[in-house]
């Protein structure tokens, strides 16, 4: 099985890349959006902001689309999970509208949230399966989306209850980072690896 992780050009994937090495899976770093929707697997990592990154899709967008409605599995993660929605108020651009609804900024004081928060209400296969109650998040924004019944998990960061998954079909998005999530965290990306076969 090989997993491309579509590279945004704005930040490090180390965490990343170590954690897929974990899983014994073969991965591969593409800048190019088109050539990213021809692996087994798609990740759209949690690194950047929305502007710059949907440019960065945009020559490709359509194609990867269609890959994801062909079946394409697909794992988006912080920003990557954005990315599957319509648009964000963070920047200009379009999503891959693979999700109806947009990204909105947190309704808190204290932004970014950064650190450990608990996950509420999990129905997702793959993080039940790992058994994750707490994960690791860095985000101001999250997604809203047009259908609730989309949501798999929620989490709550001081007043503001928002999904911390949503499910369509193949593609699971996550607002925390699996990746720095510890053991629970590698082992709901196994689990999401392991059902893509």
């Amino acid at each position: 099985m090989r997993v491309t992780v579509f590279d945004y050009g704005a930040g490090n994937l180390h965490s990343l890349l170590k954690a897929l090495s974990v899983t014994g899976v073969e991965s591969l770093v593409e800048t190019d959006p088109v050539a990213a929707a021809a692996g087994d697997a798609l990740i759209l990592p949690g690194v950047g902001a929305f502007g710059p990154a949907a440019a960065r899709l945009a020559p490709g967008r359509e194609r990867l689309r269609q890959a994801l409605d062909a079946g394409l599995p697909c794992l988006g993660i912080c920003l990557g999970l954005q990315l599957l929605a319509d648009e964000s108020e963070e920047g200009a651009g379009q999503g891959l509208g693979l999700i109806e609804g947009r990204s909105t900024r947190l309704d808190a004081r204290s932004l970014p949230q950064i650190g450990w928060n608990q996950l509420e209400a999990v129905t997702d296969v793959d993080v039940r399966t790992a058994e994750l109650e707490t994960a690791y998040y860095a985000n101001s924004y999250a997604v809203r989306p047009a259908n609730p019944g989309q949501v798999t998990a929620w989490s709550r960061h001081e007043g503001d209850r928002f999904p911390a998954a949503i499910r369509q079909g193949q593609v699971l998005g996550v607002q925390f980072h699996p990746e720095k999530s510890s053991w629970p965290g590698l082992a709901m990306i196994r689990s999401f690896l392991d059902n893509c076969r």
